[in-house]
């Protein structure tokens, strides 16, 4: 199978020890290529190290993480735009909006998310959403920037029937299954019966929210195989099928093989 992590953080410190072991053994499982979405200043040198080291594996993205927006965001919110020209990124993310651990700055993380939704927009360039207890405030900011000139995937799409089918309606969206899926008591099984294979991406967020049945520890993008299988599952097809699609999916929204990536990969 050809396989594409649509959305990991292996550049993080977790991987520090065995990084070149987590990607050889993804590699050997079929995944073909990682996209990694930033989250604030701290971390875009890691993930450009990253990216020269396996330049046609590993996929910048550009962006401020709702949970790293903080009094300073307006300076860091410039640093940050002020790397765009410095390369190729290939999705504004990870951005959104977070209300499970501070309700306190929803008022900045609104104003951060929605520069970030105008940047996606200039440059013509997909957006990662992460969005935690702010669904409703996510759509109502992608409708106040403009929901028609938009276009990207609802990272660690866990929602509800209601919720997919909002997201539906935008037509350049996708959701991004991962871990949760494989959850034993995971309502998402309902949820995809509605959403069509060809509005689906697949990632592992590693090292968070891995698998059964590894469960509980660190995640990575190797993993990413047992998503397959459950979507299998839940469409009752084989999972090559569920791996051609994903993998077409992703490279058409980040236009991945018109770029860097090897093409005889794909």
């Amino acid at each position: 199978m050809k396989l594409i992590d649509t959305h990991t953080h292996i550049y993080d410190k977790a991987f520090d020890g065995d990084l070149s072991e987590i990607i050889r053994a993804a590699k050997a499982v079929g995944v073909q290529a990682v996209l990694l979405p930033n989250e604030d200043t701290g971390s875009i040198e890691a993930i450009h190290r990253l990216c020269e080291e396996e330049p046609t594996f590993a996929f910048p993205m550009i962006g401020l993480h709702p949970t790293s927006v903080g009094s300073d965001y307006v300076k860091e919110l410039q640093a940050i735009e002020k790397y765009i020209p410095r390369r190729a990124y290939y999705a504004i993310g990870e951005i959104g909006i977070d209300l499970y651990w501070d309700k306190s700055r929803l008022k900045e993380q609104k104003i951060v998310f929605e520069e970030q939704l105008r940047w996606s927009i200039d440059l013509h360039l997909p957006v990662s959403i992460h969005t935690r207890e702010a669904f409703v405030e996510v759509m109502e900011s992608i409708h106040r920037v403009g929901a028609e000139r938009l276009r990207g995937v609802f990272h660690c799409f866990g929602g509800t029937v209601d919720e997919w089918n909002e997201i539906a309606d935008l037509q350049g969206f996708y959701i991004g299954i991962g871990g949760i899926l494989t959850f034993k008591n995971s309502a998402l099984k309902e949820t995809l019966k509605q959403a069509p294979r060809n509005r689906i991406v697949i990632e592992t967020d590693a090292p968070y929210l891995a698998p059964v049945p590894y469960r509980g520890k660190r995640n990575e993008p190797a993993y990413i195989v047992e998503t397959v299988k459950a979507l299998a599952d839940c469409y009752e097809i084989p999972a090559e099928e569920i791996a051609q699609n994903t993998c077409q999916n992703a490279l058409y929204l980040f236009n991945i093989s018109a770029n860097k990536a090897d093409e005889n990969a794909f």
